[in-house]
This record gives structure tokens, sequence and C-alpha cells, in this order.
């Protein structure tokens, strides 16, 4: 039988050595393989896995140099493991992790396949009007429940340092710009944002919770009619911090364009049936019993800057050649665009 494989060039990997393996450490899998790339996965190369009886998706970490903290393949796996075992939260139970790097070149991890819909515009506009309002409702209260989860109670006390989250992912992306500032170029308002951040700190953080910290509308899968989350999906920034962080960087989709990043600014929101920005916040609130969001503005201001600082490592990637994914050179052109909103919010706030 002829098996066809599909990768993008300089992320192949050799099949007949991930078989051996998966027959040896994967309950039931049977050969042979069929293997495609899917078109997303930004950091970490994503695949589907078509074996003889039953489907998968393999994460690993990409090849080249790597930064240590970074494609933390490790990290999903626990985290995503703690969640299918012991909460009802909507995650793809996770089934092996091999940090083995002679079996495909780079650690990687198989989860369960999870049969659903992933949108790409916030807009939705494969949508009706109810069905929109339906899914708005769902994403945020997908989140206020991940925030609501005792990450004690899971196994997850150790996942990160709960304290000073914000002031340490301002440090992370300060450092990380640096370092990606010879190949991706300086950008003025990041730098104006790496100095005002630190001094216009809030004065007081949230209680902390698990935050998924890349919590969007395409890391998430839907079911046929999208009536339900089937599940939350790419956890390679999880940790312990500031859930009004987290939020914040779900909300900016009001913030931002609807051409580039994909946003909502500029689109007629009630016309298409998704919730003002007011409404989406105070819902969050409500499901969490909270009162209110303060500081809310810097919030959005670290949140836009840190995207800036995600996007300005993607430049980085594009210019070493080290980019895993065909719409890379996009959120590249992102970089000026989100670092000056960020300025124009945090002299806002």
């Amino acid at each position: 039988m002829s098996v066809t494989h599909e990768f993008r060039p300089g992320l192949e990997f050799d099949v007949a050595s991930l078989e051996r393996y998966l027959a040896q450490h994967l309950p039931g899998f049977q050969r042979p393989l069929r293997i495609h790339q899917f078109a997303g996965g930004q950091s970490n190369p994503t695949y589907r896995l078509d074996a003889l009886n039953a489907s998968y998706v393999l994460r690993r970490k990409p090849p080249g140099v790597l930064l240590p903290s970074a494609h933390a393949v490790d990290r999903e796996y626990r985290v995503m493991h703690a969640l299918a075992t012991h909460t009802e939260f909507p995650v793809a139970k996770p089934l092996l992790l091999c940090e083995d790097p002679t079996v495909i070149g780079t650690a990687f991890s198989v989860m369960q396949y999870v049969d659903g819909r992933i949108f790409w515009d916030p807009a939705l506009p494969e949508l009706s009007p109810e069905v929109r309002q339906s899914v708005f409702g769902q994403m945020v209260e997908t989140l206020a429940d991940l925030h609501a989860i005792d990450y004690r109670q899971i196994g997850l006390a150790d996942y990160g340092r709960p304290e000073g989250y914000v002031a340490r992912q301002v440090g992370r992306w300060s450092k990380q710009y640096a370092v990606d500032a010879e190949a991706a170029g300086r950008i003025p308002a990041m730098e104006q944002l790496i100095e005002w951040l630190p001094k216009h700190a809030p004065a007081q953080e949230p209680a902390p919770s698990l935050v998924h910290g890349d919590y969007r509308l395409d890391n998430m899968m839907f079911n046929v009619d999208a009536s339900r989350v089937v599940a939350v999906l790419d956890w390679e920034l999880s940790t312990l911090g500031d859930p009004i962080a987290d939020f914040a960087y779900h909300l900016m989709m009001y913030r931002m364009p609807s051409g580039g990043v994909r946003g909502l600014q500029g689109i007629d929101l009630k016309e298409l049936g998704i919730p003002a920005e007011k409404e989406y916040v105070a819902r969050y609130c409500a499901r969490l019993g909270l009162e209110g969001l303060p500081d809310l503005e810097y919030y959005m201001a670290f949140c836009l800057f840190r995207l800036a600082g995600i996007c300005h490592g993607i430049a980085g990637r594009v210019q070493r050649g080290t980019a895993v994914s065909p719409e890379a050179k996009n959120y590249a052109a992102q970089v000026a665009p989100l670092a000056e909103l960020a300025l124009k919010t945090a002299l806002r706030a």
C-alpha cells in the first residue's frame, strides 16, 4: 500500500523511526502511518498522524538552535495531562511524551486527535449572528473557568512562580527583544515600552491562577455546530500567573484592526451579534464573581507589548531561516503597528 506524507520543507522526519517508537510505547497503535503537517503551529510544528486504527496529533520542538525555555513540549504535556486527568476542562488527552531526540530529531508529544472546527477570524464571517454570540460566550466563560481551577489540587503547585508574573514577562520579552534586535531590527515604540511598563505596574496583583498564555479564538476547537468548546489548544506558554493579564491578552482582539493580526477594531459588532468589549469584560467578571478589573488599560498595554515581542521573535526566526509557519512573515510585519498601539494604550492608562 502506498502511503504519502505531507511535510513542509525542512520539517520532515524519519517516519519509520517514529512508527517503531509508537509501536513500542503507544498502546493500541497499529502501523502504517500517514502524516499531514497542520498549517498552524508558529512555534512547535504540529502534525496529524493517521494510523491503521486511530488518529493522533504530534507536537514537536522545531529543529535548529533553540532558546532553553522555548518550545516546551514537556510543559504542554504536563499541563494537559493534569487538566485531562483531574478536571472537565476541554483539552485533548495527552498520550505520551518523548524527550529522546534520536527518534525524530527533536523532543515531541502525542495526544488524542479531536475532531472539530477552528475559526481564524474573530468576526466569524462563516456563522450567523446567533451562533457568533454563542461562540463569544463560550470563549470568555471557558477562560474564566480555567482561571477558577485550583492549580494546587491538580498537581501544578510548582508549575511556575505565581507572584510577579507581569514583571517577569516584561523582563523576559524585553530581554528577548534585545536578543532578536540584530536580526529583526529595532522598534522605537518597543524601547519606550520597555522603560514605561516597569515604572507603572499595578500596586497589587490579583490572586494567581493557571494561565494559558496564548488564549485566542484560533487556539480553540469547537464541535460541528459551534455550540460547544471541545478543546483548548497550544499550551506552550502556560504557567502560573496573573489571570487579568491572561484575560487582557485575549481581549486584545477588540483593540486590533481587522487586517493583519486578526482583530475587531472598526467592525460593526452589534450588526454581527458580537458583544461589545464592556459586555465581554462584564461576562468574564460575572463568571468569576468579580466586581471589575482594575488597571485593565495597563494590562492591555502590557499584552500588546508582549504580542509585539512574540511577533518580533517570529521576525527574528524569519531572518534566521528557522520560522516554521507560512504565516510567519505576516506576523513579523505586525511588530511596529502592535508596539505603537501598545504605546498609545500605555499613555492613556
